[in-house]
């Protein structure tokens, strides 16, 4: 039986791979089932986002005990490493990975939301501690709201936030450094030369780059957030507006569910 350490142990190698990791982010259980059913998939990881409107609340702001408990089911319906979007750790980051460790999640990304860096910085110390105290080497995926956050600074100032965010978050344990935002080559080489090849995780936004292009440039891993959802959404409703102008379902529709 593999075990939750196991698990995370394959995660890491993951993001130490040459290859860049691919995760589809998927919201619950039969998505993250269809996902990894396919044979190109590694590991998974969910979308918070997705996951607080799939019960009606806006993102950030489902309740812990909600989120752990379908994070779990998640998990246990799948042999893959799942990582999950824990947002900003919920007041209490190291408790919060502990009750995820305790329902199979194996990873995160956690929120900065640009608190002061040395409040930051004690966060993803107790998220590897939390990790340790369970025996299991719990891989964080540190994401840092420098960018999206950063209002009108100039890029150039955003992205030296990251930075420094980011080889902080490092040096704290941190497996990787998480900094959403549409990134073009030359802000995802001044990340990479700063934080470090191999140690940067990106998002695939419309209007970024693709996976292959981040991972010439040194980017280890690249998720999608909500617009999985989105899609999948945005087919319902046009076969929806289909079946109401007396269409029929598409023939080739697989039984996924």
């Amino acid at each position: 039986m593999t075990t939750t350490a196991d698990k995370a142990q394959t995660l890491a190698a993951l993001y130490d791979a040459p290859e860049i990791l691919r995760v589809v982010n998927i919201w619950d259980v039969v998505s993250a089932q269809a996902i990894a059913a396919l044979p190109e998939t590694r590991a998974l990881a969910t979308a918070g986002h997705s996951i607080a409107a799939t019960f009606g609340y806006a993102d950030g702001q489902i309740p812990r005990d909600l989120m752990i408990d379908f994070v779990g089911r998640i998990a246990a319906a799948v042999e893959l490493p799942v990582s999950a979007d824990l947002d900003d750790g919920y007041g209490d980051a190291g408790e919060t990975t502990r009750l995820a460790i305790g329902v199979g999640v194996v990873g995160a990304n956690i929120e900065d939301r640009l608190k002061p860096l040395a409040d930051s910085v004690a966060q993803v110390e107790a998220i590897v501690k939390a990790g340790e105290a369970e025996g299991v080497p719990f891989v964080l995926n540190a994401r840092t709201d420098a960018i999206v956050r950063g209002g009108d600074k100039p890029l150039a100032d955003k992205l030296a936030d990251a930075v420094e965010r980011g080889r902080a978050y490092l040096d704290a344990g941190a497996k990787a450094v998480f900094v959403p935002g549409i990134l073009d080559a030359e802000a995802t080489r001044t990340l990479v030369d700063g934080i470090g090849a191999g140690k940067v995780s990106v998002i695939g936004l419309p209007g970024a780059l693709t996976a292959a292009e981040y991972e010439a440039l040194g980017v280890a891993r690249i998720s999608y957030g909500p617009t999985t959802q989105r899609v999948a959404l945005t087919a319902l409703q046009d076969v929806a507006t289909s079946l109401y102008a007396d269409g029929v379902i598409p023939e080739g529709t697989r039984a996924l569910n």
